[in-house]
């Protein structure tokens, strides 16, 4: 799991502040003069030092003469101290914007958290995220130097998920087991299993790559969210398995089985979608980092419905 850090560690405290009723003209001036250690936003000030919005310095040097009351943006988004980093980078990136306002809980502004520690923070966790999607569970610190870790050191980090894809090898093995008459009676089915396995894992895929990060980002309600996944999985089941179905046909002769396999496509299809997002959710919910939800743990999830909703539609229409 993520050590969570707070914005405070990147909060710079030397930034420009001014009032409303100033000019653009005299706040530059007063830039040059002061050289701030972060120039990416003015914060527009009111009284007690609360923050009134902010005014980005692109606008303020195009601005001319104009006062700040004209240029201020008072919904410009802001953040406390004790946020998580993350949260704040997702923050930014939602809004468009290159730097933070930081208040404190009344609204008094202490200062930003300025592009570059944006930029940091966002590398970090997306670093981060890409050895969790590769099942590689280790501290963030040295995540980065994975590469260079000795033989041993990388087995360790990388075996504990892919022990969790063996066992869940061992219950697809058991299941396979389970329909022993039909794949003996007819052995076509079995030449089916893989291209619907990768099939169902390229949909989760997907959608856990889009819900990892997605998730950070919106304030949607889950049901929302899941509706237009589901929707979604099962519109590329159903194209996918309306390809399929007129070549089995014609090269096996079988209307049943290319009928049985188009139908556990498009299931298996709207199946791995739905957990492609419901697996990071529910792991976000729980506190953990919604990442973990991919790779191997829901690669394996995935394998085991998928083959089971197959053969339970190869039995289901008389094979």
């Amino acid at each position: 799991m993520k050590h969570h850090e707070p914005v405070a560690g990147h909060l710079v405290a030397a930034v420009l502040r001014a009032r409303a009723d100033e000019t653009a003209l005299a706040v530059l001036a007063r830039l040059r003069a002061e050289k701030p250690v972060s120039v990416e936003l003015v914060l527009v000030e009111g009284e007690g030092g609360l923050l009134e919005g902010a005014v980005p310095i692109a606008r303020l040097i195009a601005a001319g003469d104009a006062p700040l009351a004209e240029l201020v943006q008072r919904d410009f988004p802001r953040v406390t101290p004790d946020i998580d980093q993350e949260h704040a980078a997702s923050l930014a990136l939602h809004h468009a914007v290159d730097a933070l306002p930081v208040v404190d809980k009344d609204g008094r502004a202490l200062g930003v958290m300025p592009s570059q520690a944006l930029m940091q923070v966002l590398r970090r966790e997306h670093v981060e995220d890409l050895h969790v999607l590769a099942g590689i569970h280790r501290e963030e610190s040295q995540a980065r130097h994975a590469i260079q870790d000795p033989p041993m050191r990388r087995v360790r980090h990388r075996l504990p998920w892919l022990l969790a894809g063996l066992g869940g090898a061992a219950l697809a093995t058991v299941a396979m087991a389970g329909f022993e008459s039909t794949l003996s009676a007819h052995i076509a089915v079995a030449f089916f299993v893989p291209g619907i396995v990768y099939l169902a894992d390229a949909i989760g895929t997907q959608s856990e790559a889009v819900a990892v990060r997605g998730l950070s980002l919106t304030r949607t309600g889950i049901r929302h969210l899941l509706a237009g996944e589901l929707r979604t999985g099962m519109a590329i089941g159903a194209t996918l398995g309306l390809i399929a179905f007129l070549p089995i046909w014609v090269a096996f002769g079988q209307v049943r089985l290319a009928a049985a396999v188009a139908i556990a496509i498009f299931a298996a299809g709207a199946m791995a979608a739905a957990l492609g997002l419901l697996l990071p959710w529910l792991l976000a919910r729980l506190g953990g980092d919604p990442a973990m939800g991919s790779g191997p743990l829901a690669t394996v999830i995935q394998d085991i419905l998928s083959l089971l909703v197959y053969l339970g539609v190869v039995r289901a229409v008389g094979l």
